[in-house]
């Protein structure tokens, strides 16, 4: 399958799918676009907000309370870990402890620690432990496996 890709000025963006006849090829696409179109709400200050779920650097459940951190906010969630873990069901989460999801497009840098665990550095210069359990599978996830 060939792509084009194209940088547009102004306008909204799109994504715009030409295809012969349905093939795990276009079906996978048509999963990506539909997975972008996600959206999550949250209460920021007591407000509520939305935002698209690629925002995400990660999630985390302290003190009985669900959290998303994006680069500009703290988004507390009315859902359970697990439930958005299966709401996001997405390779790009990956469930690193107990109590966090990480997005793994936000992972800047990996340091291996002692004890198997792992130290990722996100994008906005805050580290995630990668915890012993989780390790092997990030690892496997990392070389597509």
């Amino acid at each position: 399958m060939r792509y084009i890709v194209n940088q547009i000025q102004d306008g909204e963006d799109e994504l715009i799918l030409n295809y012969r006849q349905m093939n795990s090829e276009v079906e996978a696409a048509i999963a990506f676009m539909e997975k972008n179109q996600k959206k999550l709400i949250g209460k920021v200050d007591g407000e509520r907000v939305v935002f698209l779920p690629e925002d995400i650097l990660y999630i985390e459940k302290v003190n009985d309370r669900t959290f998303a951190y994006t680069e500009e906010n703290e988004i507390q969630l009315d859902m359970s870990l697990y439930a958005i873990e299966l709401l996001l069901n997405d390779e790009r989460y990956f469930r690193c402890s107990k109590s966090m999801i990480v997005n793994i497009n936000k992972v800047k840098r990996l340091k291996s620690l002692s004890s198997n665990r792992i130290d990722a550095t996100l994008i906005n210069g805050e580290h995630v432990m990668i915890s012993r359990t989780y390790a092997s599978c990030f690892r496997k996830l990392l070389r597509g496996e």
